[in-house]
């Protein structure tokens, strides 16, 4: 729910814009404070089928994701986890390799069999 409220707030920017790299994106690698403690953390904010147990990767999806999304440094968002709200201050963004980001994926077969796009026999 928290995240649908944070797309429904983005503003749009394209590709080209200047101060891209300063935006956490899905890729970025972002350090941050959670309320004001130590120590600062560094993760890297991915979608939900890319996270691992790898405790540096957290999902879009996830309170503090959805809190990180579209912050540039030195922006402070609150977020709740359990019920208790906590508060995510950016210390440093680096970029992903890419900054373009699909809205939509495409489908994932099960099976590698190619497409069958004949109709069969017709009558004649």
């Amino acid at each position: 729910m928290f995240l649908m409220v944070e797309i429904n707030r983005a503003e749009i920017i394209s590709d080209d814009a200047r101060d891209l790299e300063s935006i956490v994106t899905i890729g970025s690698w972002i350090s941050y404070w959670a309320n004001w403690g130590i120590p600062r953390k560094t993760v890297q904010l991915v979608w939900p089928e890319d996270c691992t147990s790898d405790l540096a990767k957290i999902s879009v999806l996830s309170p503090l994701g959805a809190a990180l999304i579209g912050l540039h440094v030195g922006d402070q968002m609150p977020y709740f986890v359990a019920g208790c709200m906590n508060v995510v201050r950016i210390e440093n963004i680096t970029g992903p390799g890419s900054n373009v980001v699909p809205l939509v994926r495409a489908p994932v077969f099960a099976d590698s069999d190619p497409i069958d796009d004949d109709p069969g026999p017709t009558a004649a």
